[in-house]
């Protein structure tokens, strides 16, 4: 750690913020030459994000509830190993310009959470007691059955995920204090959208249907920071890939190779298994279900419910199914029971 003329502890060093061009992984990039169309598009899929997003029409803002003072919160402890990894992590983030030093009255905790899809530790941060005072933005996302309802008869599909697609939009400057996060190592805010800002997801989904409102329920379906592009045939599926890597690219938008898949007759699309004979649940989600242990206690039956209720369209009579165990999370509920999964 050092420190700056003004006294300020500071950690490790500030690295000037300089637009990059994407660099793609070598590896990667030969297996993106083989892939009809992708391969006049390597600059999407870059080995990490260029640095701070580029300025666009819109930016994630934060508005509050009037009246509303700053909140602040002490730092969590931290084990040994987290101290050491939240270093690495906070450099890392430094670097590409995603947060630098603050001295607001804001502040809620970091943390880190677990990868589900690749192992390791994220930093989040615990924005608890900024979203209780934050107004909620109420733009829709999705229902799943009804994107699902536009694939009548697509035989060709291509899947892609947005590399870190939070991190892929600024916040307006003016709410840019109010990210703050403390840490052992200071206090920090970010620049760009972070992970747990209670209206993160429906900004995300709006700026991505603005992006693809030409395409969308044609071609595209978009949820959240997944795209997936469906075709009658390999000829039509040419052209509508084409025109999504294109939108990508005039926005500046980009892409994780390794999680994305392209010319499929089959693909696993948000839990489900989606191709020419239609949509099926995901084998891997029903293993899920199967093995689910059994609830005790109301929250767990209503994790319960929220996963078989992802599929009820596949369930006869879900609704006559699950109300023995819907009747157990209402507040009058005094019956006791036993039932197996």
């Amino acid at each position: 750690m050092k420190s700056s003329k003004s006294g300020k502890v500071m950690l490790l060093h500030l690295p000037s913020h300089k637009h990059s061009p994407p660099t793609v992984n070598a590896t990667e990039a030969q297996l993106i030459k083989k892939i009809p169309v992708v391969s006049d598009f390597p600059d999407v899929f870059p080995e990490e994000l260029p640095g701070l997003p580029p300025n666009r029409d819109v930016e994630f803002a934060i508005e509050l509830v009037p009246g509303t003072a700053p909140v602040s919160r002490r730092p969590y402890r931290m084990a040994p190993d987290e101290l050491k990894e939240l270093k690495v992590q906070l450099q890392e983030q430094l670097d590409k310009g995603f947060i630098r030093p603050n001295s607001s009255p804001w502040g809620c905790p970091a943390l880190f959470v677990e990868k589900k899809d690749q192992g390791g530790k994220r930093l989040c941060v615990d924005y608890r007691p900024l979203n209780a005072i934050t107004i909620k933005n109420k733009y829709p996302l999705p229902h799943i059955d009804i994107l699902f309802d536009q694939l009548a008869r697509a035989k060709v599909f291509s899947k892609i995920d947005l590399r870190s697609g939070y991190y892929q939009i600024k916040i307006r400057g003016e709410d840019i204090p109010k990210t703050a996060f403390s840490t052992r190592y200071g206090l920090y805010e970010y620049l760009v959208m972070s992970f747990g800002l209670t209206n993160a997801p429906a900004f995300f989904m709006y700026m991505m249907n603005s992006v693809f409102m030409n395409e969308l329920d044609k071609f595209v379906v978009v949820f959240i920071d997944d795209i997936l592009i469906y075709s009658k045939s390999e000829e039509e599926h040419k052209e509508h890939l084409r025109i999504v890597l294109n939108r990508l690219r005039e926005h500046k938008l980009y892409a994780k190779f390794s999680k994305c898949a392209f010319w499929l007759k089959e693909v696993s699309f948000l839990g489900h298994i989606l191709s020419e004979k239609g949509v099926a649940v995901d084998p891997s989600k029903v293993k899920d279900v199967l093995n689910w242990k059994q609830p005790e206690t109301v929250t767990e039956i209503q994790s319960f419910l929220g996963l078989v209720g992802y599929y009820r369209r596949f369930i006869k009579d879900f609704s006559k199914t699950a109300k023995p165990m819907t009747s157990l999370t209402k507040k009058e509920c005094e019956v006791c029971m036993e039932f197996e999964l």
